[in-house]
């Protein structure tokens, strides 16, 4: 738990901590932390950035750029979840903003979250509209993962029906992304928690190293009560994958492996068993479909190949993750 971090009541009620994890995007981490001085909230903040290791300057450059910020140094990866802990055990404030360094704060977004959960008390946690770096709409809903979404899934059925409700639950094709509304997780990028929340339901679990923490986190608070929300007049950019692409097979390997870690703690062992199958039938399905498109697109065979790799290589882990 964060125990008892709080240090007056009235500064509680006016403040917001910024915890964002870094590892390797300098000049990323660079534009997100000009876009919150740019756009700062209407209330007292903190700004506090966990460095993951990275080789890139990553550190050196914020405490050149930004001495104002507080920062960990880390002469390890730890993963999103244990390093995003540290930061938590050392905040302060009503609400706490979980922020990918990838991410660009719009202006007025940062207000319109905190208004609304102000006005909203039994609304544990809040996400915003995501756009691509064009503009153009990043998908951020989610349901919570089923045996049955996975199935959809991973035959890639989810793709030929994306507008419909039930072949489509999980990514949550027929979503209007204009409208304020209650989902089960928006996109971790970029999620607003209410304090009294993390003091209910724990701090992110450190079983997940790098994917499923914010999904479970929102499971473990939608059952503990609280309700969460997706709020689109609220934006930010987020360029997206930039650590995860370094090394595609690693990354996929990690996904599913915290897939299966997700499954096991919420459902039980039986469902990892008949998750793997889904995952074996699954992957066969979509290596082929990238063997067509290898075929069929030339000026992507090195992008396609590189996928059908990472593909391979969880078929081979599979049944071991």
């Amino acid at each position: 738990m964060i125990g008892d971090i709080c240090e007056k009541e009235h500064r509680e009620l006016c403040h917001i901590f910024f915890g964002i994890v870094n590892w390797n995007t300098r000049d990323l981490l660079r534009g997100c932390l000009k876009s919150i001085y740019e756009n700062p909230p209407q209330m007292e903040y903190e700004v506090f950035v966990v460095d993951n290791a990275s080789t890139d300057g990553s550190w050196e450059m914020v405490k050149r750029e930004f001495p104002d910020i507080k920062l960990i140094r880390n002469q390890e990866n730890l993963g999103f979840a244990r390093a995003n802990n540290q930061a938590l055990r050392e905040s302060k404030g009503k609400y706490i903003l979980l922020l990918n360094p990838d991410t660009i704060i719009l202006p007025d977004s940062l207000d319109t979250l905190v208004k609304f959960m102000d006005e909203q008390p039994d609304v544990g946690a809040s996400g915003p509209k995501i756009l691509n770096p064009d503009g153009s709409l990043q998908p951020s809903c989610r349901s919570f993962p089923t045996l049955m979404t996975a199935f959809f899934e991973e035959t890639l059925l989810s793709r030929l029906f994306s507008k419909n409700k039930l072949i489509n639950k999980y990514k949550m094709g027929y979503w209007n992304h204009n409208n304020i509304g209650e989902v089960d997780q928006p996109m971790g990028s970029a999620l607003l928690i209410r304090r009294k929340v993390i003091e209910q339901v724990g701090l992110l679990d450190e079983q997940f190293y790098m994917y499923y923490e914010e999904v479970d986190w929102c499971y473990r608070m939608k059952k503990a009560g609280w309700k969460i929300y997706f709020i689109p007049q609220a934006q930010i950019i987020h360029y997206g994958g930039v650590s995860a692409s370094k090394n595609i097979s690693k990354n996929l390997i990690e996904l599913y492996h915290s897939r299966y870690k997700f499954f096991r703690k919420h459902k039980g062992v039986l469902s990892v068993i008949l998750l793997k199958v889904i995952v074996a039938m699954g992957l066969i399905v979509k290596m082929a479909a990238s063997s067509f498109l290898y075929l069929a697109d030339k000026p992507r065979r090195k992008e396609t190949a590189l996928k059908i790799k990472a593909k391979f290589a969880v078929f081979r882990r599979n049944l071991t993750l």
